[in-house]
């Protein structure tokens, strides 16, 4: 079997495995779209109706953030960019990552859909501190370390906004 033949048979699995994702989450079974329904059941959030919500996926239903807005995004490979709506902002972004990136080309690396790291960016905190640092806001925001490891939330508790459970400890050690 060849290079392309065995890509096609390869696509085909993913194809079948997509659609069996797709039949749990009731979307399209794209790593936003995964990240969101995995976040929701998570950290309790009610999605919005429609996907296609401008900046914002859902609410906290319960504890410290019950009725938040939320913006979930969930990046398979950590490289300290973050994509903000300007229009309409959530009150926070809870990001779910893989492995920080090491390399700076993609070419030959595989970034498997895993969560590694979640974090939990208040927004007017955020956008305070990247105004500070005259960074240019919107698709690929760079974010500074600092930012980062000040936001985290799992494996790390540095930010006690929302404290997280065993329980929420073990279900994303599930996507590790």
């Amino acid at each position: 079997m060849n290079d392309l033949q065995r890509l096609a048979e390869l696509i085909r699995n993913r194809n079948s495995i997509e659609r069996n994702i797709a039949s749990i989450t009731g979307r399209p079974a794209l790593t936003g779209h995964t990240g969101e329904y995995i976040a929701a059941n998570i950290f309790d959030i009610q999605l919005v109706e429609s996907a296609s919500e401008k900046g914002i996926d859902g609410h906290f239903n319960t504890g410290p953030l019950a009725d938040r807005s939320v913006n979930i995004k969930w990046y398979t490979v950590r490289q300290n960019l973050l994509d903000l709506t300007l229009e309409s902002p959530p009150d926070y972004y809870l990001v779910m990552t893989g492995a920080k990136a090491g390399a700076l080309s993609s070419r030959g690396q595989v970034y498997p859909a895993t969560v590694s790291s979640v974090f939990l960016f208040e927004w007017k905190t955020l956008l305070a501190a990247l105004q500070q640092r005259q960074v240019k806001l919107g698709v690929a925001t760079s974010v500074a370390e600092y930012l980062w490891t000040g936001a985290e939330i799992y494996p790390e508790q540095r930010n006690c906004i929302l404290v997280l459970t065993s329980t929420q400890h073990e279900q994303l050690e599930l996507f590790a």
